[in-house]
């Protein structure tokens, strides 16, 4: 049993050995403050509990029942000091946590766009991020590279040093997009658009994965993130430029039937209207898009009068659904579609336009890469 016991640690100790600490040691600027705080914080953590473990083998040696010369005192019941140092070191250290807390998530809130690409190395005016718009399938992730027109399944590209701006949104279920080299975790959901900030400083191959268990295919919805010089990056796009097959909402339909460990695909050209579609969940041919949808609720919102006084019947239907009588001498009922359809509508209250509106609901500052003019960009 011994030698077994031995066998087993030598082992482990040979598997932990073997890991690699990404995350300790990333390859992003965005992963390696993220990788400060977990470590500034475990810091902290240890002044308090390095100090506790040490004194319980103290006071367990200290005061053991052999030790006669130990001070016996059964009636002690405070010590002011003693209740200083237990409330006072404890309550330091949650407020030095709570302050590195909250500077490190503002700072690194994935919706911020980078203001460095390294320590002492900052953005340059000139500068344009590469836009990588991902969708999370069952069960394999698509990267759609709008300024370049192409995409791929399972397979990212990027220069070093120069900062990435993603879109994610989801097929079907939620799912999370981590490249632990990179940056940290994003959900990436259905019917909604989250945002990621990322650079890396260092040429390589690292490891993205689904850090959200999503059905059977789960364990194989992994794919290469390959971060190379700008040379090297435009031979890559010009290689999937070349790519005969299109991206286009037939495709697209296709690659969303479930399938488990998917190779890397390319296409050359993609719809410019495919991921707004996706967002929006009306890829499919005669689905109403959800922004459109959004705007002409928000539009009959607008245009129905408000009348405080006739409780909560829709404005003309009542609660059973039947029509009532408009609040003029006419003795025709109207419906509050009616009403809406002949009402003219005031261009100061109403609703943006539907190519400023997204499925998730966010405002503007909080969604990236809208696009909108100046003149557009008041309305929101």
């Amino acid at each position: 049993m011994k030698r077994l016991r031995l066998a087993a640690l030598t082992l482990s100790i040979a598997l932990v050995a073997a890991c690699k600490p990404v995350v300790l040691a990333p390859a992003g600027d965005v992963a390696a403050r993220q990788r400060d705080v977990l470590v500034h914080s475990t810091y902290l953590m240890l002044l308090i509990i390095v100090p506790v473990l040490l004194l319980i083998a103290f006071f367990a040696f200290r005061y053991r029942a052999s030790n006669t010369d130990a001070t016996y005192e059964p009636e002690w019941s405070h010590s002011t000091r003693l209740e200083l140092v237990i409330w006072a070191a404890p309550l330091l250290i949650v407020i030095c946590l709570g302050g590195l807390t909250w500077v490190g998530t503002h700072l690194l809130d994935p919706y911020r766009p980078l203001d460095r690409i390294s320590a002492g190395n900052a953005i340059g005016a000139d500068t344009t991020p590469l836009e990588v718009e991902v969708v999370a399938l069952d069960w394999k992730w698509m990267f759609i590279y709008p300024q370049y027109g192409i995409a791929t399944v399972n397979e990212l590209a990027m220069p070093v040093d120069r900062p990435v701006a993603f879109k994610l949104t989801s097929d079907s279920v939620m799912n999370a997009f981590y490249i632990p080299t990179m940056a940290g975790m994003i959900y990436a959901m259905p019917g909604m658009q989250t945002a990621l900030h990322g650079v890396i400083n260092a040429e390589g191959v690292y490891d993205g994965f689904s850090s959200n268990y999503s059905g059977a295919g789960f364990s194989g919805m992994r794919f290469k993130v390959h971060a190379t010089d700008e040379a090297t990056f435009d031979d890559w796009i010009a290689k999937v430029q070349a790519a005969p097959e299109p991206l286009d909402a037939a495709t697209y339909l296709t690659l969303t039937e479930p399938t488990e460990n998917v190779p890397p695909a390319y296409f050359g050209s993609v719809s410019d209207e495919l991921y707004h579609d996706i967002v929006n969940m009306c890829v499919t041919p005669g689905t109403a898009c959800m922004d459109e949808i959004m705007m002409q609720d928000a539009r009959t919102a607008a245009a129905a009068p408000t009348d405080h006084g006739a409780g909560h019947d829709m404005g003309g239907m009542t609660m059973e659904g039947q029509t009532k009588p408009a609040a003029d001498t006419s003795d025709t009922p109207t419906t509050a579609s009616e009403d809406t359809a002949t009402t003219p509508i005031d261009p100061d209250t109403a609703p943006p336009a539907s190519d400023r509106l997204r499925g998730h609901g966010l405002s503007r500052d909080l969604t990236p890469f809208f696009g909108d003019t100046p003149a557009t960009q008041d309305n929101l």
